[in-house]
């Protein structure tokens, strides 16, 4: 067992590494795991069958894991898996999935900042920012080194694009493409994401290929979703990136913002 504080209460099952640290008044339940290195500041809860990974840091009042909301629920041990090296602050809330043996599931190296809730059967990737305030309904997938900024509410069974960046007090109510810009309520488009594609490395060729497509897909107006999606597959470098992007488009069941 890790350093836990005499005053936290750990059920007897849960299972804790050598070097988690668990401090004042935190509650763990009995089918939680928690990696090494991970830290639970002080006032956190841990319910019903959550893991988190290494390396994680989790600020007070925190609550992972707690039943979902959903009312189609029915029993079992639905549960949270949460990877490393995160940082979940303050009064963040991540529920449980719906169904026996399914998962709300949190990537590597994210930060959820304070008050932002995550529903179930959510699936956050990779190096995510969810800024403060964010309400994230069920079934939402957030896909990689997206950023979600403060007080964004996103609607149950929506997807935002790997890099996409959406912008404060936002309501997504379609599917936000990977690589763009995008705010307001509605949701609209407003420019693809140059400075993060730069920061993470996209080549040249890449960042060029997605501005040729945001030109096409945002500028075009006499273009419809499907026409404009089969010119850039026409005319547009095939780089990852322009695959990703015609990929998630065409697979979005609820539209994409436009």
């Amino acid at each position: 067992m890790g350093a836990i504080h005499p005053t936290a209460i750990v059920a007897d099952g849960a299972q804790i590494a050598e070097d988690a640290v668990i401090g004042p008044y935190c509650i763990i339940s009995a089918d939680a795991v928690i990696g090494a290195g991970t830290e639970l500041v002080s006032h956190v809860v841990i319910e019903g069958n959550t893991t988190l990974g290494k390396n994680n840091r989790v600020s007070p009042f925190a609550v992972l894991g707690g039943k979902t909301q959903d009312l189609k629920f029915t029993g079992g041990q639905p549960g949270v898996k949460i990877g490393d090296n995160n940082t979940i602050r303050e009064y963040v809330t991540i529920n449980a999935a719906t169904n026996d043996g399914n998962y709300t599931t949190v990537g590597n190296n994210c930060h959820i900042l304070a008050y932002s809730h995550i529903a179930h059967c959510c699936e956050i990737g990779n190096g995510v920012v969810i800024v403060n305030a964010c309400q994230i309904a069920g079934h939402v997938i957030i896909e990689d080194h997206a950023t979600i900024e403060g007080s964004v509410g996103i609607v149950q069974f929506m997807r935002v694009g790997t890099m996409a960046y959406i912008g404060a007090m936002s309501k997504i109510t379609k599917d936000v493409p990977p690589y763009m810009i995008a705010h307001g309520d509605p949701i609209a488009v407003r420019s693809f994401n140059r400075i993060g594609m730069e920061r993470k490395g996209i080549s040249e060729a890449g960042r060029k290929a997605v501005k040729e497509a945001y030109r096409i897909l945002y500028r075009r107006n006499d273009l419809p979703v499907a026409g404009a999606l089969d010119k850039i597959e026409a005319e547009v470098e095939q780089t990852p990136e322009i695959q990703h992007l015609l990929a998630f488009c065409r697979s979005s069941e609820k539209g994409i913002a436009r």
